[in-house]
């Protein structure tokens, strides 16, 4: 008997660490989904790093009590699975991509970046990008006047050469300064984000 008590607790800890640790933790209901369909669904979350686990909602309950998630207890009814991200957008990105032609899939409530959100919030969150996403996004606006300089030092090199100047040191010296540009813009980037995904948090906070 004690074994069982004390597995419990360890099922309870277990889950009160996921809500906490993970960036993002989406519950949904998957009554009525196949088998074919489930193994579809854990395929695509597996694909982008997103745990996939089936608990007790007895189990949730225990372990969001005395917490600030109490307020997924509304949402703890029925067959429900919870998938677990340290990205803050992808498990609603793929769930609610999922849901769209898998009807029976319901999305109904998470927590991201430490705050509970209902299904609404979560339909907005998938139409963001991910974290790499937002960086390629910043990155390719960064990258797109350095390629331009690139391009023209470059030109300016190939008539220098048929002039029959020497260009070869003034052309490493380019390129190194458009390496450490884009470097430069990589860092920026990862801080704008890192920025962005915090005014987002305190704006729903507020």
């Amino acid at each position: 008997m004690s074994a069982i008590l004390e597995n419990k607790k360890a099922v309870v800890s277990e889950i009160r660490e996921k809500f906490e640790s993970s960036e993002s933790a989406v519950i949904v209901e998957y009554r009525g989904l196949n088998v074919s369909q489930m193994t579809e669904l854990r395929r695509k979350l597996s694909a982008e790093n997103i745990e996939f686990k089936v608990y007790k909602n007895t189990m949730m309950r225990r372990a969001v009590e005395g917490t600030d998630f109490e307020g997924l207890n509304d949402s703890l009814l029925g067959p429900n699975a919870v998938a677990f991200s340290d990205d803050a957008v992808a498990p609603s990105r793929v769930l609610a991509e999922f849901a769209k032609k898998n009807k029976k899939l319901i999305l109904k409530a998470g927590i991201v970046n430490g705050n509970v959100v209902d299904e609404a919030e979560i339909k907005e969150l998938s139409t963001l990008p991910n974290h790499d996403g937002m960086i390629a996004m910043l990155l390719g606006m960064f990258q797109a006047p350095i390629r331009d300089f690139a391009y023209v030092v470059s030109q300016v090199a190939e008539k220098r050469a048929d002039a029959g100047e020497v260009v070869e040191v003034a052309a490493e010296e380019a390129v190194e300064v458009v390496e450490e540009v884009v470097e430069t813009a990589e860092e920026v980037t990862e801080e704008v984000v890192e920025e962005v995904t915090e005014e987002v948090t305190e704006a729903e906070e507020a």
